[in-house]
């Protein structure tokens, strides 16, 4: 078995990499918010310390892009404060900083979808996960790095270059809210948004030592989505380093909108409220390890996740392995099928443009291309394959509170790498191959989160993911602070 370190300190935060972390940077949004609403923190010194922190670091990483002036940043922190003490109600974030991922349209500031197509790209108006955080009071600094249109979980595209693992720079941070992982995981943010079709908050997450957070589908609509009635993968959450800081951000993106077909009904609580008492939670936890061999995994994964489950039976969890009777070469078939066909419905239209489709990147024109082949009776058929897979997922989650995989198969690799090529002596065959492990998260439309679960001996992180129950993503959060409170300390 490969050497764990586990993912918290002795005082209960997650390990951070080897650099200094200023007083006002340590804190996540929550502990923020309260020392800003009770008058302890300044907006314009909250700001300005994750802004110098972005200063130090960010070079290095290239996590955060389109930073705004600091001098307007700092104009809307001085006017965050002078709200304060009028008395003005408070927004759950306010006076925080946020950078939104680069594929959130975000009025006036440039936003590029990683794209070279759209490098000078000002939109006019806000997406809504953008207009819900600006209505909560953050104070907007930039974006964060994203790979074109967010195809593909390793963080690079032509417009910014690569961003970089938050614990080795060398290596890849992930994606597609990579910038994002390594922004929470680095302290320049104390929280961030980001979105996930194949493991796009979850894969970040695991590689930068931090929590994502997959919402159930519809618990965050997609607002503008021309294509929405595809939309029923992609979905924007949390990436944080405690689950109260995913559970505020949570409460502040859900909620529903009519403009979105698959909106949920608002929960009518504030997620973040109703976190307390989880420390004594107990679990039921299936572990689906490889499905089974399914899965070609780097040597170390399997240990490294299993250990950190193991790790939570003293606290009462209760962790069974078990291979689910189902055709998972098929699962991914379909999983390929409906990706394919969500990248004619959104991006097919680049074809009108054959010098702009040139420019797109290799592998979305690989989807596009693939997509153009499938027949009806393949459409069709993959979606038996995924109502087949929710019902199976269904029924496992009668006799467990929720399902666990590794969050990746393969370990932070090197930042030059397009995508890895092979897997354990396994040639993949695809760009998205590598992270096949994600699909059954992604098919359910359940909720899905990333839990830390610490580094091998050479330092790469890794973590485990959770699938709970359909939405219960209140249970879910619920599970993973049980988590965070019970996980062996370091120190």
């Amino acid at each position: 078995m490969s050497a764990l370190r586990p993912a918290f300190d002795v005082a209960g935060g997650l390990v951070a990499p080897d650099v200094a972390i200023p007083e006002l940077c340590a804190p996540g949004c929550a502990a923020l918010a309260r020392l800003f609403q009770g008058g302890e923190a300044s907006s314009v010194e909250i700001v300005t310390a994750h802004l110098d922190q972005i200063d130090a670091l960010n070079p290095a990483h290239n996590a955060i892009v389109t930073l705004r002036d600091r001098k307007d940043i700092l104009a809307d922190a001085v006017a965050a404060d002078e709200a304060r003490m009028r008395g003005a109600a408070q927004g759950p974030l306010a006076g925080l900083p946020v950078a939104f991922k680069d594929l959130q349209p975000t009025k006036g500031l440039r936003t590029t979808f990683g794209s070279p197509l759209f490098a000078d790209f000002i939109p006019e108006e806000d997406s809504l996960t953008v207009a819900r955080v600006k209505a909560a009071g953050a104070i907007v600094i930039g974006k964060t790095n994203t790979p074109e249109f967010g195809l593909g979980s390793h963080t690079y595209n032509t417009v910014f270059g690569a961003t970089r693992n938050a614990f080795n720079p060398a290596l890849s941070a992930g994606g597609s809210s990579g910038g994002a992982g390594v922004a929470v995981a680095l302290r320049m943010l104390p929280v961030a948004d980001g979105s996930d079709f194949g493991g796009s908050l979850r894969n970040p997450g695991a590689f930068n030592n931090v929590f994502g957070f997959r919402p159930s589908l519809g618990r965050v609509p997609n607002v503008p989505a021309k294509d929405a009635f595809f939309g029923q993968f992609s979905t924007d959450g949390p990436i944080a380093r405690t689950v109260e800081d995913l559970a505020t951000l949570l409460s502040v993106l859900a909620g529903y909108d009519p403009r979105s077909p698959i909106a949920s009904a608002d929960e009518g609580f504030r997620y973040e409220d109703r976190l307390d008492g989880a420390e004594a939670l107990t679990p039921k936890v299936a572990w689906l390890g490889d499905l089974g061999g399914r899965l070609p995994t780097e040597p170390g994964i399997l240990d490294i996740c299993e250990a950190a489950l193991r790790a939570m039976e003293p606290a009462g969890w209760r962790i069974e392995p078990l291979t689910p009777a189902f055709d998972f070469a098929a699962l991914w078939r379909a999983f390929v099928t409906l990706r394919g066909l969500a990248a004619l419905g959104s991006h097919g239209r680049y074809r009108a443009d054959a010098g702009g489709y040139a420019r797109l990147k290799p592998e979305m024109r690989w989807e596009i291309e693939q997509a153009e082949k499938l027949s009806a009776d393949d459409i069709a058929a993959a979606a038996l394959v995924r109502s087949a897979w929710r019902e199976t997922a269904l029924a496992l989650l009668e006799r467990f509170d929720a399902l666990a995989l590794p969050t990746a198969q393969v370990f932070p690799f090197p930042v030059e790498w397009d995508w890895p090529k092979a897997i354990a002596g396994q040639a993949m065959d695809s760009y998205h191959r590598w992270f096949e492990v994600a699909a059954p998260g992604s098919m359910s439309g359940f909720p899905v989160v990333n839990l830390p679960t610490g580094f091998a001996s050479d330092g790469r992180p890794m973590g485990v993911q959770l699938i709970g129950r359909p939405r219960a993503d209140l249970e879910l959060l619920r599970i993973a602070a049980a988590y965070e409170a019970a996980a062996p300390r370091t120190g």
